[in-house]
């Protein structure tokens, strides 16, 4: 009976939630500490695969943010002591300051 079978969809897990339902978590010019190490997957130009790209502690800058999957805010965070720009979740980040940037 093929054409009576029902195929189950996956349901997103609760740390799947649509972020892009509210505002981002961090915006342009914020301060921030990664939360995890970052190794490189394959995807970053220039270094071997499992490279560390970043460790947790590093600290770095809000870029630029974009969306990924119509789900998730990825946030371009440079790195400037390791001169990196790395694409991170805000579950990945923690903020350290958001006025560091404005203007006195």
């Amino acid at each position: 009976m093929k054409g009576d079978q029902h195929h189950a969809r996956a349901r997103p897990r609760p740390s799947d939630s649509v972020e892009l339902a509210g505002p981002p978590v961090f915006d342009q010019g914020h301060k921030v500490r990664a939360l995890r190490d970052v190794r490189n997957d394959g995807t970053y130009p220039g270094r071997p695969t499992g490279d560390f790209l970043i460790r947790q502690g590093d600290v770095g800058y809000v870029i630029s943010v974009g969306t990924y999957l119509q789900m998730y805010y990825i946030y371009a965070v440079d790195f400037y002591e390791k001169r990196v720009v790395v694409g991170m979740r805000a579950k990945e980040l923690e903020l350290i300051d958001a006025t560091c940037n404005d203007p006195q």
